[in-house]
C-alpha cells in the first residue's frame, strides 16, 4: 500500500458526537508516550501531520484522519500518564469505549506497547475493551530501535506473556525512526480496508 493523500479531517473532544462515516476505519490505541503520532506519520510519509509532544497526554480527542481518501486512521487518546485529573481520564476512558461500541465503520483496531516495558493495567484494560468490542487487536510493538537485537525475543515474550496472548501470536515489530515493520504494518492495513 502506497499512501499519498492524508489530511486530520474531524477531531472529537469529550462531549463532541461521533462522525458518521462512510469509509472503513482503523483505530490507533495505546499509551500516552507510546509513539501514536509517530506511527501514523511514519505510515503517512509527513513529519507533522499528527502532533508528536515530549510532554504526554497530549492527544486529548479522538482524530480521524482521511487516508487516500479511501479509509481514516482513528487516533485515540493517549492513557496511563497524562497529568489530569482522575474525572477526566475517566471521561478519556468512555469516550474511548463508546467509540469502540458504537463506530459502524471500525474494521480494526492496533493496539501500539512500548517494546521495552511489559503490558500495564491499563495496557490489559485496552486489550480486554478492544475484545469485548468484538475485535482482535493487531499488535505493534513500538520503539524497536531502543532494544539491542539480542533483547527483542525476550520484551516480545514479556508482551505476549502479559496479556495472556498465545506463544503464536503475531505481533509487529515497529520503529518510527528506522522503518522497521512499516510494509508488514501496511500490508495488513491495506488487507483490512481493501479485503477483494
Amino acid at each position: 500500500m502506497i499512501i499519498k493523500d492524508a489530511i486530520l479531517e474531524t477531531v472529537c473532544g469529550i462531549t463532541s458526537k461521533l462522525p458518521e462515516n462512510s469509509f472503513p476505519e482503523i483505530a490507533m490505541a495505546g499509551k500516552s508516550n507510546v509513539g501514536k503520532s509517530s506511527l501514523i506519520n511514519n505510515l503517512v510519509c509527513r513529519k507533522a501531520l499528527a502532533r508528536t509532544s515530549s510532554e504526554p497526554g497530549k492527544t486529548q480527542t479522538i482524530n480521524y484522519y482521511l487516508i487516500n481518501k479511501c479509509f481514516y486512521f482513528v487516533d485515540l487518546p493517549g492513557y496511563g500518564y497524562a497529568k489530569v485529573s482522575k474525572e477526566t481520564k475517566e471521561k478519556w476512558g468512555k469516550m474511548i469505549e463508546n467509540y469502540l461500541y458504537t463506530s459502524k465503520q471500525l474494521k480494526s483496531v492496533i493496539l501500539l506497547l512500548d517494546i521495552r516495558h511489559a503490558p500495564g493495567e491499563n495496557d490489559r484494560t485496552m486489550y480486554d475493551w478492544i475484545v469485548q468490542s468484538g475485535f482482535t487487536p493487531v499488535i505493534v510493538a513500538t520503539k524497536l530501535d531502543k532494544l539491542k537485537r539480542s533483547e527483542v525475543s525476550k520484551a516480545i515474550k514479556e508482551i505476549k506473556t502479559g496479556l495472556g496472548l498465545d506463544s503464536s501470536a503475531e505481533i509487529i515489530k515497529f520503529s518510527a525512526k528506522t522503518g522497521d515493520g512499516r510494509e508488514e504494518l501496511l500490508n495488513l492495513i491495506e488487507s483490512v480496508v481493501s479485503p477483494d
